[in-house]
């Protein structure tokens, strides 16, 4: 099937990110920039998880720019991420390593889709009706042993292997990406967010947040965040929310210099 990006789409969207209470820098990077939205979450558990999570970013920014913007050409993105990540392993230091949960509207036989991308622990939800569901399938391994049915689900918020991660660009040689493609028309609201969101808030939480503030994207990654690192705030929390609306085309960015407004975010 052809693939392109939507022109007849526009999006509200907000984003928010902090270091958390605990550590000094932010490895969690984030990407704003219709039609691709993602957050990447470094490893702190390897080399430079600040560098790696801003080789993604930087990667589809330039994406973005390039005005070609479709399945093969996201898959072909990571492809590349993946491979540049890999070959900055060195001796025992090991690759830098970096999740990633991204959204990005395309467009299928004439019809408006999310394509999802994901690979680790940070997580994309829809908020749609006043529904709360997790699109993506976390790569953990409290997530592997859900999966087995060794380890109840209210149990791995406690669990001392709550960190590990199964799966992920460059500290993961050769890990596959789960990708799929939603209706657009069957998504309210979207939710994209490093586990500094997740392992603070539950589910219930994060459904309070968007009920009360789904149709203010910014506010709501905001709020998001700011429960976050009140809740004790152990990790990078960001969050990204975005709302689509298949109407004219209408030109947004987040913030930055008057003179070129910034869509990325990077910290570290």
């Amino acid at each position: 099937m052809a693939s392109a990006p939507a022109r007849d789409a526009a999006f509200d969207f907000g984003a928010a990110t902090h270091p958390g209470l605990v550590r000094t820098v932010n490895e969690d990077g984030w990407l704003a920039s219709p039609p691709v939205f993602l957050v990447a979450d470094g490893m702190g558990g390897h080399r430079a998880g600040d560098v790696a999570s801003s080789i993604v970013v930087s990667r589809f920014d330039a994406l973005v720019r390039s005005g070609a913007v479709g399945v093969s050409a996201v898959e072909a993105c990571i492809a590349e991420v993946q491979r540049e990540l890999e070959a900055l392993g060195t001796g025992e230091a090991g690759a830098p390593g970096s999740t990633l949960v991204a959204a990005v509207h395309v467009v299928e036989q004439g019809l408006g889709y999310w394509l999802v991308a994901n690979i680790g622990d940070s997580r994309i939800y829809s908020w749609t009706e006043g529904r709360l569901e997790q699109i993506s399938h976390d790569h953990s391994l409290v997530q592997e042993l859900i999966d087995a049915g060794e380890l109840e689900p209210s149990l791995a918020a406690g669990h001392p292997e709550r960190n590990v991660v199964t799966r992920a660009l460059g500290a993961v040689r050769g890990a596959p990406v789960d990708y799929s493609l939603i209706p657009a028309a069957e998504v309210g609201t979207l939710l994209l967010c490093s586990d500094g969101i997740t392992a603070e808030l539950d589910d219930s939480a994060v459904a309070r947040i968007l009920g009360r503030r789904a149709k203010d994207p910014r506010e709501a990654a905001e709020m998001l965040v700011g429960a976050a690192v009140e809740a004790g705030g152990r990790d990078n929390a960001t969050a990204v929310v975005v709302r689509l609306h298949e109407t004219a085309p209408r030109v947004e960015t987040l913030g930055g210099p008057a003179t070129e407004p910034e869509t990325t975010g990077s910290a570290g």
